[in-house]
């Protein structure tokens, strides 16, 4: 590869590791092919990042921007591990306050391309008028992207927004029969908090237009996804979007940042392939103590061998601790 033909890209996720480490991941990628990435986040969220390989490490750059002060938000919170839920729409607006630092990055540095996540609405005008290339980096699946439906103004005019939660409980219109062996919905209880997707937060604004702006000023729309795995959606995914949709992988940590431990590895192997369950809440659940004991009741009732990612004194002093 020619100089002329590497490119500079700058990578902006949102504030959670498990938005975080799927772009690091894509980085790597990208890197690889010779070109330079600009890998922007927080001080805190950096220095909580996996190692960086060696034989990437003058390709992958990483920019720190201090998170602005919001009040009530906690100090040293930068990212959605480190609060409870219903505080995470303050992070969101410490990050809208990123806006300037970001701004003057980009005019100072001109990247060929940007990728960034769902949550900055403000970026895609900032990258426009600069002349930089825009990709929307999607970390859900193209199966519940569609079935939360299309962002282009069209079809948001000919389906409208739902607005009340028995709509999700039905297959969406736009989803055909053949896409899915089963119908696609929610149960009431999971449309209720759906909802809350649609409704403007402490933020000031909601994840809807969050995203709908995001993906409406992007170039190209990036999908932690594969062919293999979901063929259809991906096929129905950029009618609705109107974007060309590129799925990137699954993009699993490197080997060398997470490598199974040697104990869990052979209790693994005494099971036969497909028989143990995996259980994973992810980073904004927190479940309450009984909740957690219903859980794990009822794992052991099952009788079905499984394994379960915790992670240990997360978050605030009180929260309980499980493990």
């Amino acid at each position: 590869m020619t100089d002329a033909e590497k490119l500079h890209v700058a990578m902006f996720p949102w504030l959670a590791f498990g938005h975080i480490i799927p772009f690091l991941e894509l980085a790597k990628k990208i890197a690889q092919k010779g070109h330079t990435v600009y890998f922007i986040s927080t001080p805190r969220n950096i220095e909580r990042l996996p190692k960086i390989p060696q034989s990437l490490s003058t390709s992958i750059n990483m920019v720190q921007f201090p998170l602005p002060h919001v009040e009530n938000l906690p100090q040293n919170s930068e990212a959605t591990m480190d609060l409870p839920y219903q505080k995470i729409p303050l992070l969101k607006r410490a990050h809208d306050k990123l806006q300037d630092s970001l701004s003057s990055f980009l005019e100072t540095h001109l990247p060929d391309w940007i990728i960034y996540d769902f949550a900055p609405h403000w970026l895609p005008q900032i990258a426009s008028k600069l002349g930089i290339s825009r990709a929307h980096f999607g970390l859900f699946n193209a199966a519940t992207v569609s079935f939360f439906g299309p962002t282009a103004t069209d079809l948001l005019d000919a389906y409208g927004v739902r607005s009340e939660p028995e709509q999700f409980t039905v297959p969406p219109k736009w989803v055909p029969s053949t896409t899915s062996s089963k119908p696609v919905s929610f149960r009431l209880f999971e449309a209720k908090k759906t909802l809350e997707v649609y409704k403007e937060n402490e933020s000031e604004v909601s994840d809807w237009f969050r995203i709908k702006s995001t993906v409406e000023g992007c170039h190209v729309y990036l999908i932690r996804s594969c062919e293999e795995v979901e063929s259809k959606w991906l096929n129905l995914l950029p009618g609705l979007i109107r974007k060309p949709v590129v799925p990137v992988g699954l993009l699993p940590p490197s080997a060398e940042d997470g490598a199974l431990d040697a104990v869990v590895d052979r209790w693994l192997t005494k099971h036969e392939k497909g028989s143990v369950v995996y259980v994973a809440l992810g980073s904004e659940i927190r479940p309450s103590q009984e909740d957690f004991n219903e859980l794990a009741l009822g794992l052991e009732l099952s009788g079905v061998p499984f394994f379960w990612a915790l992670r240990r004194g997360r978050g605030p002093s009180k929260a309980p601790r499980w493990v």
